[in-house]
């Protein structure tokens, strides 16, 4: 039987290198996006029976309840979850328009909890599994132009730690990533070289390696960054 890994936000970037990862490695695959031609276009790219998209915009917390039950309802087992929906606004707390605070909560943190809390009894039913959560160096690096995408990246690292603390003894693994600038369309119309960012497949392959690991180890938290360090936005 094939094992369900579950990757929010899946159809560009990170997420999609993901889905490319686990389909290659024979796991049934969900994933989710705001728009049905981002999804559509996966499928013709990907053409496999193993991958099931659902559009769901994840700062609602109805829709992410409804991809949750899409999931459930096809598989009795998540093995894997990745949260990995949100976006990038930069900006300064001094001068950033109003709501984006609130935009970027909606959608970087709220998304992982909901979605979290509705497939954890799966998880906690067969004491097992493994749940990572894309963060940022933007968790633990104050940035000029972080703004309130730092605050909710800083938001998201402290709901990882707190999530492994109580999962810890229920056999569930719980994992916090925190790449640096990495070349996914958040990027798109910087004038840099590719060669300053780091490769979505090498996060996606991080992620596989971390997961590989024997039941009785966790990679609690990676951080991952660009050759020549973190790129200054100012």
């Amino acid at each position: 039987m094939n094992k369900t890994v579950v990757i929010s936000g899946g159809s560009q970037g990170i997420g999609k290198a993901l889905v490319k990862k686990f389909i290659s490695e024979g796991f049934k695959t969900f994933t989710c996006s705001r728009k049905a031609a981002s999804l559509a276009a996966l499928s013709e790219e990907i053409n496999s029976p193993l991958l099931h998209t659902f559009v769901a915009d994840l700062s609602q917390k109805d829709q992410t309840q409804a991809f949750a039950q899409f999931v459930l309802a096809q598989s009795a087992q998540v093995d894997v979850l990745i949260n990995n929906a949100g976006f990038f606004l930069p900006g300064q707390i001094q001068n950033e328009e109003e709501n984006v605070l609130e935009r970027q909560i909606e959608t970087n943190l709220y998304s992982a909890y909901h979605l979290t809390r509705a497939l954890l009894p799966s998880f906690q039913a067969q004491q097992s599994g493994h749940i990572f959560t894309i963060c940022s160096t933007a968790s633990i690096t104050a940035y000029t132009q972080g703004g309130s995408y730092c605050i909710s990246k800083f938001a998201l690292l402290g709901f990882t730690k707190v999530l492994r603390e109580e999962l810890k003894t229920q056999g569930i693994k719980v994992t916090a990533i925190l790449p640096g600038a990495t070349l996914t369309p958040s990027w798109d119309g910087v004038n840099l070289p590719a060669s300053r960012f780091i490769p979505a497949d090498d996060i996606a392959s991080t992620i596989w390696a971390a997961y590989q690991m024997a039941p009785s180890t966790v990679l609690e938290e990676i951080l991952i960054r660009p050759q020549l360090g973190d790129i200054d936005l100012d």
